[in-house]
């Protein structure tokens, strides 16, 4: 990602923390391709360096981006895009698949689950 780190840009004047920044555009990159599935992403300290940030603004980036299955971190090897418009979509269909166990569960109609799903599509993406 040496090339496509370049491209990665912090605004310090913006009301989005660095972390959000940078997990945002790294998430654009995989879906752009400009990041593909097994892609190497460099280390947090190079990456900090690089854009001048501390290096816990990066790991939290990496962090977020690994609990969603984006990328994986595997040790001493580096860390990796896992993250592709396949894997992408099955994700989602396994979060249908609990939500769907979750509303019978609960015995929340259909109806009402879609209208809840359509109401968290309709809303902007945050930060956490």
């Amino acid at each position: 990602m040496t090339r496509g780190s370049s491209r990665l840009r912090i605004d310090a004047a913006s009301p989005v923390p660095p972390f959000e920044q940078l997990r945002a555009q790294i998430l654009d990159q995989m879906r752009e391709g400009a990041l593909p599935a097994g892609a190497r992403l460099p280390t947090v300290r190079q990456l900090a360096a690089d854009l001048g940030v501390a290096p816990g603004t990066v790991a939290r980036a990496y962090k977020e981006l690994e609990a969603v299955g984006a990328i994986e971190t595997r040790g001493r090897n580096g860390t990796l895009v896992a993250w592709s418009p396949d894997a992408g979509e099955r994700r989602v269909q396994e979060l249908a698949a609990q939500l769907a166990q979750v509303s019978r569960e609960s015995a929340v109609p259909g109806d009402r689950v879609r209208a809840i799903v359509d109401a968290a599509l309709a809303r902007p993406i945050t930060a956490d």
